[in-house]
């Protein structure tokens, strides 16, 4: 089995998500993110083509690896195989895990949603491919509006399972909300709308990580 290189508890996972954040803005909210202590970012430009991604992802990069934190792509095996150490996160209704195992190797992270026990349990399996996993949506989101949410019963069940991997909680969480998710078991959580759309990211970030220590 292949550890997975995140430590299991207390991390904060930031999403660079294009739907909130204009290419204007972009390195800047990186900054922030970084600034404030996220401990991953991903990049999730859904309305980019493939071009336009990967100057995303480019662009945000150096400072990155400058931090000495994972970069991840969303659903872009293909960008991710193309620039070394990029990790990737993949959904359900993607390829497999196996499939991004074999085409990007045992160095990279690669992470996979889950929305149900049985896809917890499916992730669980395949933890020597994976490097975490994401429950969600916990509540209501506007980022994945056809998603019903999965709930708090969720979270709990994943926990009480206990992991070999870091799981991480995402879905219409925010620093208002945190409380009631780390209280049913998470320890690791993502937070997208709620810090991209904070008068001061960097702030949000680290209050958020407060939380988690």
């Amino acid at each position: 089995m292949n550890p997975s290189p995140l430590k299991n508890s207390g991390l904060f996972y930031a999403i660079l998500d294009s739907g909130y954040v204009s290419a204007d803005n972009w390195v800047p909210m990186a900054e922030a993110l970084i600034a404030g202590g996220a401990h991953i970012i991903q990049v999730r430009a859904k309305k980019q083509n493939s071009a336009q991604r990967q100057d995303l992802v480019e662009s945000i990069l150096p400072l990155t690896e400058a931090a000495k934190i994972p970069l991840i792509v969303n659903d872009d095996l293909d960008l991710a195989s193309q620039l070394p150490g990029v990790g990737l996160h993949i959904g359900q209704d993607d390829i497999s895990p196996a499939l991004a195992w074999d085409t990007l190797g045992p160095d990279r992270i690669i992470g996979w949603s889950t929305h149900s026990p049985e896809q917890a349990r499916s992730a669980i399996r395949q933890a020597a491919l994976l490097s975490y996993f994401a429950v969600g949506p916990v509540f209501a989101t506007m980022t994945k509006p056809d998603y019903t949410p999965v709930g708090l019963e969720l979270v709990e069940y994943v926990a009480g399972l206990e992991p070999p991997i870091p799981f991480f909680c995402i879905g219409g969480i925010t620093r208002n909300n945190i409380g009631q998710v780390l209280q049913a078991g998470a320890r690791n959580i993502v937070i997208v709308s709620d810090i991209l759309q904070a008068a001061d990211p960097q702030a949000a970030v680290r209050e958020v990580i407060n939380s988690l220590s």
